[in-house]
């Protein structure tokens, strides 16, 4: 029996039923092939890790089954999107392609290029509605908070109420070892999918945002105090307007210290979209620096001594290693701690931020492209546009962590030793534990004269004022949308996301 042509639904980033206008719009038109293309050559790429499949494969099961319970289970296949879809459209016919708007790295953008034309070439329709707030082809940041907050505020897409079953094989989803993809134990990986995520959105606006400006800074309260909901969005197992939505229908009746949580949680899911539309804007954010000034100031990278003890947590700075472990063997940091290891591997350690930006994606589960390299490079201060930020590992060390507390959980070879002298171990003769890379202070003001040395250059202040005028965040805008008086955020601190972006 024939059962096409089909209204073929391509899930990517986007794994789930709710706020999905794709799905839905493609019911509305016949028979629908919800599916999903593992893809090996995406898997193989340097920012790609074994814990952000497990995360993506854990709310693409749940999908598979709220789906199931429609009538139509998510069908798998592994392998090149475009001959996915030719295969597909050999052997049934599809009538159209739909797909979210994606913003992601190099591969990505190269792969949807490809499908594009593909389509074109059959005659396929393909749309691409938006699921944030990152605009295509967007002519001027002018007026970009007022379309984010249009977007956000328009009601959210409904789940279809049945689907026709196909009777179409619906494959295995594969584990990571069918990928190839290196070991990565991660013990401490919070767990992926829709259901967590409500459970998360619903915890933190009933009573956890209360200590969220205040409590967000520090690793120890920034597991209870932060969303933790940036790995869902990486996902789409939640849709950002559902989150805004959400927000605001909380904020109506919060008492006033968990109403100034919520307002500060709002502005940063602008932030969010900020960042986003930065890499939609300059795809080549992920590998090419955004100020020219900067390209090619720092060379070294993984392989040597300085880059092997700072991405396995041996520095000798107990903060800092303290931090790289944590997020070692959970996959979360928050945003304080991730701009740190930034900072000071391309600060303190004159390390290239490509490199240090590779290592981080792959640790983290919540790996965000267009938040992560916009920070990245922010934090490494290649911008050309942004204050220049220096973390000491030090300073860091006894504001966030004054009682050692999260020092002795991360680097239990320090238990031991009470407060202050955990933070400075070499001053106390103590053994099993590396003696610092340098003396922070000096590698600091070393880094410091050369990125400022850079800035009196001839031509920056010109290609520096091109950059604020096509990414500038226009932050009279920005700072209006979500609550109607928001506190002003830090623009290196902006949001709830996980990457070095938000505060994650």
């Amino acid at each position: 029996m024939s059962i096409g042509p089909l209204h073929v639904v391509w899930f990517k980033r986007d794994l789930r039923l709710a706020d999905h206008a794709p799905l839905a719009q493609a019911a509305a038109r016949g028979p629908v092939l919800p599916l999903w293309i593992v893809e090996p050559e995406l898997w193989r790429q340097q920012d790609a890790s074994a814990r952000q499949y497990r995360v993506v494969a854990e709310a693409a099961a749940e999908l598979r089954a709220d789906l199931a319970a429609l009538g139509q289970p998510l069908v798998v296949r592994v392998g090149d999107a475009v001959e996915v879809l030719e295969g597909i459209r050999t052997r049934f016919g599809i009538a159209d392609l739909w797909a979210h708007q994606e913003t992601t790295g190099g591969f990505g953008f190269a792969r949807d290029r490809r499908v594009r034309a593909w389509a074109r070439a059959q005659s396929i329709p393909f749309a691409e509605p938006r699921q944030n707030g990152a605009i295509r082809a967007l002519p001027s940041r002018d007026g970009w908070a007022k379309r984010f907050e249009a977007f956000v505020r328009a009601p959210t897409v409904p789940p279809p109420r049945t689907l026709a079953p196909l009777g179409i094989e619906a494959g295995r989803i594969p584990d990571e070892r069918d990928l190839g993809l290196a070991p990565d134990p991660c013990p401490g990986l919070a767990r992926g999918g829709r259901r967590a995520a409500l459970a998360l959105l619903a915890s933190f606006l009933a009573g956890r945002a209360t200590t969220y400006r205040r409590a967000m800074s520090s690793p120890l309260s920034g597991w209870e105090a932060c969303s933790r909901l940036s790995q869902h969005f990486a996902t789409g197992a939640l849709s950002i307007r559902e989150a805004w939505q959400a927000a605001q229908a909380a904020r109506h009746t919060a008492p006033a210290p968990l109403r100034e949580g919520i307002d500060s949680f709002l502005t940063r899911l602008a932030w969010h979209s900020h960042f986003i539309q930065k890499l939609e804007t300059e795809p080549d954010l992920e590998h090419r620096a955004l100020h020219p000034a900067y390209e090619g100031l720092r060379t070294e990278g993984a392989g040597t001594e300085r880059f092997d003890r700072w991405a396995k947590g041996e520095t000798g700075w107990p903060f800092l290693d303290a931090c790289m472990r944590c997020l070692i063997e959970t996959g979360w940091l928050n945003f304080r701690a991730r701009a740190m290891l930034v900072s000071v591997a391309t600060m303190h350690l004159w390390l290239d931020w490509r490199a240090v930006g590779l290592h981080l994606a792959r640790l983290f589960a919540d790996y965000e492209p267009g938040i992560h390299w916009s920070q990245v490079q922010m934090q490494s201060g290649t911008t050309g546009v942004n204050t220049i930020r220096m973390y000491s590992p030090l300073k860091q060390s006894e504001d966030q962590d004054p009682e050692g507390r999260f020092i002795r959980r991360w680097v239990p070879e320090l238990a031991h030793l009470p407060s202050p002298a955990i933070h400075r171990p070499w001053e106390f003769g103590v053994r099993g534990y590396p003696a610092p890379i340098g003396d922070a202070h000096a590698l600091a003001a070393i880094a410091r004269e050369r990125l400022w040395g850079v800035r009196r250059g001839a031509g920056y202040r010109a290609a520096a004022a091109a950059i604020q005028a096509r990414h500038g965040s226009r932050r009279s805008g920005l700072k209006q949308v979500g609550s109607r008086r928001p506190r002003r955020p830090a623009i290196d601190q902006p949001i709830d996301q996980p990457v070095l972006d938000l505060e994650a």
